[in-house]
């Protein structure tokens, strides 16, 4: 099979989704406070800053490792990281989408604290309980194993039409660790630990190279870019169930 020669996969900033969700939470209310809809949900001014760190990071690596490819996820959130990156990097590129980026739909969900959803939804949390968290898919939603299945109809497609191309992607939390799943092959259990142990910061870099006949991953969750800025590092706490804005 055609593969790729490096993928970049870039969590977006962070939003005023996730300031949202981290108040609700710890107010022990039922929903965020938020305007918004999932898809127009905005940056935060440090996730501005964040998505401009990374850019200063991308501008600086070796030409061999520098993307020839740019994607992202139509969301406002993601597509904004990743204008702001590219501006910051001067870099004169193409940026593409592709909806199958989308982050994962919560259905009515959407908007709910676990705590909120326990209160409001009974029977939905009891039933999310029993089934797990990779499978269970809400009215309306997406299962973790549903966002699993568009990453690798997406795959397949980029394998064939940039092979040997060094991709950059800018999406969401659950598509990228939907990305694990889909090239390492990793089992329900292991892709619960490592969200439930390693929750990925806003604008951290998980980064695939091509090693033999597949794509073998580099670094997960890196935050080197973040951090070189002395920008804030952001993410979710372990404890989050519904996926982060």
């Amino acid at each position: 099979m055609t593969e790729l020669s490096r993928l970049l996969l870039v969590r977006h900033g962070q939003s005023v989704g996730n300031i949202a969700d981290d108040e609700a939470r710890a107010a022990g209310a039922h929903r965020l406070d938020l305007d918004y809809r999932d898809a127009d949900t905005p940056l935060s001014d440090t996730g501005f800053t964040q998505a401009s760190a990374v850019g200063a990071w991308l501008a600086d690596l070796p030409e061999e490792h520098r993307p020839t490819v740019w994607l992202t996820s139509p969301y406002r959130r993601a597509a904004d990281t990743a204008a702001a990156a590219l501006e910051a990097a001067r870099l004169d590129a193409t940026l593409l989408t592709d909806e199958r980026l989308r982050e994962r739909d919560l259905g009515i969900l959407d908007g709910f604290t676990g705590h909120g959803i326990r209160d409001r939804f009974p029977e939905e949390a009891e039933r999310r309980d029993r089934i797990g968290k990779f499978y269970y898919r809400p009215p309306g939603g997406e299962s973790w194993t549903d966002v699993v299945l568009r990453v690798r109809y997406l795959l397949t497609d980029l394998r064939q039409q940039y092979a040997g191309e060094r991709l950059c992607v800018f999406s969401h939390q659950a598509v990228i660790m939907g990305f694990r799943v889909a090239l390492e092959q990793m089992a329900e259990q292991d892709i619960l630990h490592v969200d439930r142990a390693d929750p990925l910061p806003n604008c951290s870099v998980t980064t695939y190279r091509h090693g033999g006949a597949a794509l073998e991953l580099e670094r997960y969750a890196d935050t080197t870019a973040v951090e070189r800025a002395a920008a804030p590092t952001t993410r979710e706490g372990s404890a989050a169930d519904e996926d982060g804005r």
